[in-house]
């Protein structure tokens, strides 16, 4: 259960104010239960004439009696004088209607203790859910490239929902049933305690049995919420792939797959939910079991004559025993849950507990504009321990010039293009703007100064506005219809029924491929950014889109200090430099012209895209 305190701990503190009015509202509970069960004794008396004994007011100063006796006595003496005065009929619907009121009271706070802690349920999963958000958000792109999407997914949805259904559910149970067994097993050692001590003697028998039953629930549970991710991020390739899976005709062997996965997380689950069917059955048994000892063992005292206590107060025992039974299941009902919670817990943890390694200096500085060169001084990188990507950079970028990046697939182009605004850490060397180590600037100031153009455009199920005005705080019509006509958008945006305030669908859907392109170009126009990364801007482009595409690239690069990924050399022939990228390294650099007459690498690519 240790697990489970750090848990309460972490996300507890906000919500102490309706912990402690749960607390208050089952301490009342608890207390107006027992007062309504006391009068089942002087009901008893009455109906069956059980007690003939005389009673006589006995004095609250008195020191010959204990507060118990005092406090029994007087209350029996008050019942006689009742009777005497107005009729044993009159007293049995007093003390009936008594009952009444104390039952209400008892449920209506037995209802509102569950009702306070509504807010902290719900609040609790909320805030979880958040944290996990705003993590993703924080965490570097490094580590997606380890996860599956879909196994984060999961975690957010099936794994938050256990929690949800498995701990935040048994907070309400674990504060208001040691609450009750206390007051409830109070009750029993003040009517009886030799008859409390031969039941608590079955105790840690009934204990130890929960326990078998619950153990290896965790790991067990785990395991299941494993295949669970499996699941979704099965679900999430098949949305992805799903045009290749048709075109293939592959439906078939996509559905094996899944069959299997669901089908061990079906045998999984089985067990672990024919395990936490079992507790209640179990702990029923073992109630009514030690009840029927109780029962035969102050039952037999009482026929013999031989009992400490009289018949109807031992019936008000055997109801607060039964009493005390219910929140003893309810506890460990509890404690078959929390398992299954907490580990889904550690599954969220993983992300919780994952390390940033983009880290913000203590003492990082502000960065608002671009005014010299951006300086990459003997630079290297790699992914993972012996896997170099790029070794020994030496690049100036001066500010207003193009640069272009080219060579073959893999050869590191993207990855040097992330370093730049700290998407990946450098591994060696250092990255310069105006003469400052990127690493020295703050990260949201440093990543302002750039706008990025990608080869396939990232857009959010949302309007045509607030797709160009993302990022942007407070972006007004007349600048995103700005940032539109100067990358080509304008026009088709116009087109649409409800212009921009259409929708655009999951990714841009909605959109041909120029056109989501072309939005991706006014975002960047409108965050106005001095520094503009495209990454194969126009490759996934027909001949018509790409026109239209770099008409519109070409007005934003002006004044602009341009870094642009090209395998196209046709774009990039007026670039101040052209850096050409083989293997991680930097093999040649110029001009088109001064390039295509070294006769190198890029005359060979020159030549194969030629041809």
């Amino acid at each position: 259960m240790k697990s489970f305190f750090r848990m309460v701990r972490r996300y507890l503190p906000p919500y102490r104010k309706y912990v402690a009015g749960s607390v208050l509202m089952n301490v009342l509970s608890a207390v107006f239960n027992i007062f309504s069960f006391t009068l089942v004794i002087p009901i008893l008396n009455i109906l069956f004439q059980l007690d003939g004994k005389v009673y006589s007011f006995i004095p609250w100063d008195s020191a010959d009696f204990g507060f118990k006796e005092k406090a029994i006595n007087n209350a029996y003496w008050f019942v006689s004088q009742y009777m005497a005065d107005h009729g044993a009929m009159t007293t049995l619907f007093v003390l009936a209607g008594f009952m009444i009121v104390m039952t209400l009271l008892k449920t209506s706070c037995y209802f509102g203790s569950s009702a306070v802690m509504v807010p902290l349920r719900t609040g609790l999963i909320r805030d979880m859910r958040r944290q996990i958000y705003d993590k993703i958000l924080s965490l570097p792109l490094g580590f997606f490239s380890q996860e599956r999407k879909g196994d984060i997914i999961a975690r957010m949805s099936g794994d938050v929902s256990e929690v949800e259904n498995s701990i935040s559910g048994s907070i309400d149970m674990l504060i208001k049933n040691p609450i009750l067994i206390v007051f409830y097993l109070g009750t029993m050692i003040l009517i009886s305690w030799k008859l409390t001590l031969f039941v608590l003697v079955f105790a840690p028998l009934m204990i130890w049995l929960m326990g078998v039953i619950g153990r290896n629930l965790k790991k067990r549970s785990k395991e299941v919420q494993g295949l669970w991710s499996d699941t979704m991020s099965q679900v999430e390739e098949t949305l992805g792939g799903l045009r290749i899976i048709k075109a293939f005709v592959a439906e078939r062997k996509m559905s094996e797959r899944f069959s299997n996965v669901t089908g061990k997380m079906r045998r999984k689950a089985s067990r672990v939910n024919t395990r936490q069917a079992l507790a209640h059955p179990v702990s029923e048994f073992l109630g009514t079991l030690l009840i029927c000892i109780v029962l035969v063992f102050g039952g037999a005292l009482i026929i013999t004559d031989r009992s400490f206590i009289d018949a109807p107060t031992f019936i008000f025992y055997m109801i607060i025993l039964y009493s005390v039974i219910n929140p003893v299941k309810d506890l460990a009902k509890a404690t078959y849950s929390v398992p299954k919670g907490l580990a889904s817990m550690e599954r969220i943890d993983r992300i919780l507990s994952a390390k940033n390694t983009i880290e913000e200096a203590p003492d990082a500085k502000e960065i608002s504009s671009f005014d010299g060169s951006i300086e990459f001084k003997g630079v290297g990188f790699s992914y993972e321990e012996g896997r170099q990507i790029l070794s020994d950079i030496n690049l100036s970028i001066p500010k207003g010039k193009k640069i272009a990046l080219v060579g073959a697939s893999g050869g590191g182009k993207s990855t040097l293009v992330d370093l730049l605004p700290r998407f990946y850490d450098v591994s060696e060397g250092s990255i310069t703007i105006d003469g400052t180590d990127i690493r020295k600037l703050k990260i949201s100031s440093l990543r302002k100064l750039m706008g990025n153009v990608n080869q396939d455009p990232i857009l959010f199920n949302d309007t045509i506005y607030n797709n160009i005005a993302f990022g942007v705080e407070g972006a007004t019509m007349e600048q995103v219809v700005a940032a539109a006509k100067i990358a080509n958008a304008h026009e088709f945006i116009m087109e649409k029924e409800e212009g921009y305030q259409t929708n655009i669908g999951d990714r841009g859907v909605k959109l041909s491929g120029g056109q989501r392109q072309r939005l991706s170009i006014a975002r960047a126009v409108l965050s106005n950014p001095p520094i503009l990364i495209l990454d194969e801007a126009t490759a996934a482009l027909d001949t018509q889109s790409e026109k239209v595409v770099q008409e519109a690239l070409e007005r934003v690069m002006k004044k602009r200090t341009t870094i642009a990924i090209a395998h196209r050399l046709s774009t990039v022939k007026d670039a101040d430099e052209i850096i050409v990228i083989d293997g991680g390294r930097i093999v040649e650099r110029g001009t088109h012209d001064e390039l295509i007459a070294r006769n190198g690498h890029y005359r060979k690519l020159n030549d194969m895209q030629a041809l």
